[in-house]
């Protein structure tokens, strides 16, 4: 078995059988099987366009077996989805991908060797544009159509539809879908007052830079922890809290829902550049402690709390001059990055969701000292978890302004920036036009003192 093949299938196994995420378990599968470069290479190919392509290679897959996808053994599922990767997409021989997938599917038990074989046989006999015409003919609608094509779920396609038609851009749905498809570029950040960002620099956080190729852990690991990976727009949504105003010594700041640490640790180097105090929080315990690794590398003290966040900001009444409220949400806008999460969500999620990110939110707004700002912030595009949260939690709050968040953000921007028109000044990132995750943010601040909301 050529190892690289034997690392994707693990991962996709472990995918399909946890709430595992690709892009936390595949280096460490690298590392463990001693992969080379190449291999490696391969093997993180394999494992995201198999993930990214799912719902289409599940398509075929039904198709070319005569049974839906959904009634083959999982283990054998994930051996016929790499086989049919691999023929559909890749350069990879189709007589090496058929016998490699079906060496994988043998391990599952009698019978899964000639039926992955026969399924296989059958996909390679056939171009990917011949199995993309017949899947789409037994399509319902042009919206089925449409996800069949891109690899995304119709209830995601018809939600990133809204959040552009929104900004008037519905037109930039095919490039949106299609960018969500593509491995992104390695983006690091260097911590204020820690580092310095190298080159090429990224056309907007003044701290980010692109990765120069290789292995980026072997540059964090140089700096000590001051260069890490960060994607530009969660760097540019953390500054833009830092620069909504100017910064006071002494300030207090909170990050609400800090886990893993990222942008924790850049507000931290922007604190200590300051003057200002951090706190941070995060409920989960493995998560605070990735908290409090990544803001090892900042001299000074951050307090990390492993408390509910809406109990813990309730328990701070006006305590607090700036609030980051990194929202748990669906994570539909870092789908380039965690391909799985498409297939893993539904409108159920969004549902139990909104009600934790309103929370949340209220909770901040309460913690506010007067002139205080809360960043509400998701990775998500979904307007039900952005727009509609903000809407929310200030429809019956007097003393609260939401404050133009573009301005902000082209502040910050090293080169000018195309932020659409939101609702009153929201800031919407895209993968397609801006090269980061859909990072969503709204800036708001407390007015009044004698505000404490409802």
């Amino acid at each position: 078995m050529q190892p690289a093949r034997q690392v994707a299938y693990d991962v996709l196994r472990a995918v399909s059988d946890s709430d595992a995420y690709a892009n936390l378990m595949l280096p460490s599968a690298i590392a463990d099987a001693g992969l080379s470069e190449q291999d490696a290479g391969l093997a993180t190919e394999l494992t995201y366009g198999t993930l990214r392509r799912r719902g289409t290679y599940d398509a075929i897959i039904s198709a070319a077996a005569a049974r839906p996808a959904s009634e083959i053994d999982p283990g054998v599922l994930d051996a016929l989805r790499l086989g049919a990767h691999q023929i559909l997409a890749t350069r990879v021989a189709p007589h090496a991908a058929v016998n490699e997938s079906v060496n994988l599917a043998a391990a599952q038990g009698r019978g899964a060797a000639s039926f992955a074989n026969a399924v296989l046989r059958r996909i390679a006999r056939e171009s990917a544009e011949s199995w993309q015409e017949r899947i789409e003919q037994e399509a319902r609608s042009d919206d089925e159509r449409l996800a069949l094509r891109t690899a995304h779920p119709v209830w995601v396609i018809r939600a990133l539809r809204r959040a552009l038609a929104a900004e008037g851009r519905a037109d930039e749905l095919d490039a949106l879908l299609e960018a969500d498809n593509v491995s992104p570029e390695v983006t690091l950040v260097a911590l204020p007052g820690l580092a310095e960002p190298g080159e090429p620099r990224r056309p907007y956080a003044p701290t980010a830079f692109a990765s120069p190729g290789g292995d980026p852990h072997r540059i964090v690991s140089a700096s000590g922890g001051t260069v890490r990976v960060q994607d530009e727009g969660s760097q540019l949504v953390a500054l833009a809290l830092t620069a909504a105003a100017p910064i006071r010594a002494g300030e207090h700041w909170l990050d609400l829902c800090a886990g893993p640490g990222g942008k924790t640790a850049l507000l931290a180097a922007v604190a200590r550049e300051h003057g200002a105090v951090l706190e941070a929080n995060e409920v989960v315990p493995a998560r605070a402690g990735l908290v409090r690794n990544a803001i090892r590398p900042v001299p000074g003290e951050v307090v990390v709390h492993e408390q509910d966040g809406s109990a813990l900001a309730a328990s701070r009444p006006g305590a607090f001059d700036r609030v980051l409220v990194d929202a748990p949400c669906t994570g539909l806008g870092a789908l380039r990055r965690r391909p799985e999460a498409r297939w893993r969500k539904s409108p159920a999620d969004v549902a139990d969701l909104v009600p934790v990110q309103t929370e949340l939110l209220a909770a901040a707004l309460d913690a506010l000292a007067p002139g205080g700002i809360v960043a509400y912030v998701t990775c998500s595009p979904h307007l039900a978890e952005t727009t509609g949260v903000v809407e929310d939690v200030l429809r019956d709050r007097d003393g609260f302004a939401e404050l133009d968040a573009r301005s902000v953000v082209s502040g910050i921007a090293r080169h000018p920036i195309d932020l659409a028109d939101g609702r009153a000044g929201a800031v919407q990132l895209w993968p397609h036009r801006h090269g980061t995750d859909a990072m969503f943010l709204a800036l708001i601040q407390r007015t009044a003192s004698d505000s404490q909301g409802d």
